[in-house]
This record gives C-alpha cells, sequence and structure tokens, in this order.
C-alpha cells in the first residue's frame, strides 16, 4: 500500500513540475519589444503617455527609465505596476500575438487618474 501511495505521489509531483514550469514556455509567445501608449480618460493627467517595454519569458521588463514589474499569462493576460519618481500606477488587460489593450489607474505627477492603454509589437 505505500508503495502505490509513493508512486502517485511521485507522479502528482512530476506533473506539478511540469505544469509550472512550462507555463513560461507558452508565455514566451509574447516575448520581445512593445510599444504602449496609455490614454487618460480620468484625471487632470496628460492625455497620453507613450513609452516601450520588452517582455521576456513572460515576465514584463522596463525599457528606458521606468520601474515595471509584471507577468503575462500563457494566455495573454498581462498585469504590471509602474512607478517612476512619484508616479505609480497599476495596469491589467490582454496581449495578442501582435497587440493588445486594456485599463490602467495610477497617481501621475501627483493627480489621480485611470484609463485605457493599448500596445503593439515592434
Amino acid at each position: 500500500m505505500m508503495s502505490a501511495c509513493l508512486k502517485t505521489s511521485t507522479r502528482f509531483a512530476a506533473i506539478a513540475a511540469i505544469l509550472t514550469f512550462s507555463a513560461p514556455v507558452f508565455a514566451a509567445g509574447f516575448d520581445g519589444p512593445w510599444s504602449v501608449t496609455i490614454v487618460t480618460q480620468a484625471g487632470n493627467c496628460d492625455a497620453a503617455y507613450a513609452f516601450p517595454m520588452q517582455v521576456q519569458g513572460g515576465r514584463v521588463i522596463a525599457s528606458g527609465g521606468t520601474a515595471m514589474q509584471g507577468r503575462v499569462s500563457g494566455g495573454g493576460a498581462v498585469n504590471v505596476s509602474i512607478a517612476q519618481g512619484a508616479s505609480n500606477g497599476r495596469a491589467s488587460g490582454r496581449l495578442s500575438a501582435t497587440s493588445g489593450s486594456g485599463r490602467w489607474s495610477g497617481v501621475l505627477a501627483g493627480s489621480k487618474c485611470s484609463g485605457r492603454w493599448e500596445a503593439t509589437r515592434q
């Protein structure tokens, strides 16, 4: 009986390891440089901001001077936090093979703002 439990436990561990380590491979389909534009729809912020970003192995990495942390799931769902000086924000949405869009909110230059974002793969 102990042998059967050990075999089952080993199988579950192997499956869990495959699922855990395979997820970034699927998200890697979004790897590469992206151009992002955030558009303000509420608040007293500039109408739009544009900046580059990189996706590497499912991780969102800043390009330029922006501190950015985030993840892209294998299905393209993206969640990002951004900080630069006194400004910070959060964004979520979805990427496809060549573009993406979603919502953002944050504090930019002391003003609370929110809106939408769009991304294009470069």
